[in-house]
């Protein structure tokens, strides 16, 4: 007779993948899942998926790691359910709760102009003192101005406005919320009072009644539906927790939730993740303000929009997209070359970029490039690109007199020995990663636990469940080399913005 073991189910709504996790008590991992997705993309800055596409990769992945723990020798029952997913992403819904077109997601780069409309109408000032946060593209509100003034048929169908994960949430227990940690990265939220700002709605003339409560990432959002429940081989009526953004439920399963930790993740975008228990707000607003899945805590980010998709780029254009030569075999041959890749610097803007340009129109650039320069100094660039780009936000966090003591990677960049030394080098910091990861799913495991009421506090599971590895410690001489190239790389992009704009009026 099998031994019962209890379990939560942690689910990620990322934009390459569905991730389905299943941990016990202890924190061990049962069994995980990931069912590949596509993007559709109808020309360079437009980036869409169907919400259909999630809810059904969803319940493949939830029957996926239900049927491998089947096959363990405990007889598991799930009692909590958690999700989280990518941020910012539209999903539009009428009265019935339709779609009404594919979602618009956090790397589309079509609301330019709205985000400029958004500048002039509320100005910096107001910004700072509703919303902590620039407009940018990929932003929730901007698209809500796109819909408006390019599809509105569309916008006139609108009657629901939510986040991936509460989409799928609400096929899984037909209610409909969200939590603080996703609203306040829409830029419809204000963040010093935590609720929706009825100041921004108004001055944008966009409708109050299309967006959701808001409620505490470990609140239940509702219980799973017995038709659902039957689809996925579970039981009816497991409690269905809010969970929160992907990132800063990725931070709670890295433990990175006090000050003087930084959450690096390098997947398909790259982030630096600075919690805060005070909010303070760069003046220029170069660093997004949002709020933690901790009750009471906010973080500031900075995004690069190609960390990842930097090097998948690179492979293609090498290799063929139909190759399978490995990022690990190129990124061995990386390693032979020192640090600085012989005076070429890469830089990583290759659909725009956020943090700290927040410009479309920036693209990459290979500068220093010479005849002697080989296919792994290629690849050593590009990593190298990234963990500058990275450091820009950074080196705006230090401008704020914020210190810091650690990096813990999370994604594909914290899977790579040679990764993690230069972003130690970068950042002359040393970097953890945590020993058993499955991302930000695993975080909504945890967020799953707390909400059933099985642990007190997600500092209380995050202490039994999260243990790290060793560090990869910076090396001084190569920090010093590497400031040397940072300091190079910084007035690259100055002086090549023009050049990006005559480009695009080109190609436009």
């Amino acid at each position: 007779m099998q031994n019962r073991r209890v379990a939560f189910l942690g689910i990620d709504i990322g934009t390459t993948a569905v991730k389905a996790v299943l941990v016990d008590i202890e924190g061990k991992i049962f069994a995980e899942c990931d069912i590949e997705q596509t993007v559709l993309r109808s020309n360079i800055v437009w980036v869409e998926q169907d919400p259909v596409m999630w809810w059904e990769n969803t319940l493949t992945a939830i029957s996926n790691v239900v049927k491998l723990a089947q096959n363990s020798k405990y007889q598991i029952e799930v009692i909590g359910i958690g999700l989280t997913g990518q941020m910012h992403s539209s999903v539009l819904l009428d009265e019935k709760f339709e779609i009404v077109r594919p979602a618009i997601l956090w790397s589309d780069g079509r609301t330019t102009l709205q985000c400029q409309e958004i500048s002039e109408k509320i100005g910096l000032q107001r910004l700072k003192r509703f919303l902590g946060n620039r407009p940018v593209e990929g932003l929730t509100a901007p698209k809500l101005l796109w819909l408006k003034q390019n599809e509105p048929r569309n916008f006139e169908r609108l009657k629901t406005l939510l986040l991936p994960k509460d989409y799928v949430r609400y096929r899984m227990t037909g209610i409909v919320v969200t939590d603080h940690s996703d609203a306040s990265a829409t830029l419809l939220y204000d963040i010093y009072r935590k609720s929706w700002s009825a100041d921004v709605l108004d001055i944008l003339e966009l409708p109050h009644s299309i967006l959701p409560d808001i409620i505490e990432s470990v609140e239940s959002a509702g219980t799973l539906q017995e038709n659902v429940a039957d689809m996925c081989g579970l039981q009816k009526g497991i409690p269905v927790i809010c969970g929160g953004a992907d990132n800063p439920v990725g931070a709670v399963a890295s433990g990175v939730f006090q000050q003087g930790l930084i959450q690096s993740s390098i997947g398909t975008s790259g982030t630096l993740l600075m919690p805060t228990d005070t909010l303070n707000v760069d003046k220029e607003l170069n660093l997004h303000n949002f709020v933690h899945c901790k009750e009471d805590w906010w973080y500031q980010m900075g995004v690069i929009l190609s960390a990842g998709d930097s090097l998948k780029w690179l492979r293609n254009i090498l290799y063929g997209e139909k190759s399978k030569t490995s990022y690990d075999s190129m990124i061995k041959e990386a390693e032979s070359i020192l640090p600085g890749s012989d005076g070429l610097i890469f830089l990583p803007h290759l659909v725009g970029e956020r943090t700290p340009h927040n410009d479309s129109n920036a693209r990459g650039v290979f500068i220093g490039l010479h005849a002697q320069h080989t296919r792994a100094h290629l690849v050593r660039a590009v990593m190298e690109g990234v963990c500058f780009a990275l450091r820009d936000s950074l080196e705006i966090a230090k401008e704020q007199n914020h210190s810091f003591t650690e990096i813990r990677a999370v994604g594909s960049g914290s899977l790579s020995k040679l990764w993690r030394q230069i972003q130690a080098d970068v950042f002359n910091l040393p970097v953890t990663v945590v020993n058993q990861f499955a991302g930000p799913a695993y975080g909504a495991a945890i967020l799953a636990a707390v909400g059933q009421k099985s642990f007190s506090s997600i500092n209380e599971v995050v202490e039994l469940w999260t243990n790290f590895e060793t560090s990869s410690e910076p090396n001084s001489d190569v920090v010093s080399n590497y400031d040397k190239y940072y300091s190079v790389y910084r007035n690259i992009y100055p002086s090549v913005k023009a050049s990006f704009q005559e480009i695009n009026s080109l190609t436009n």
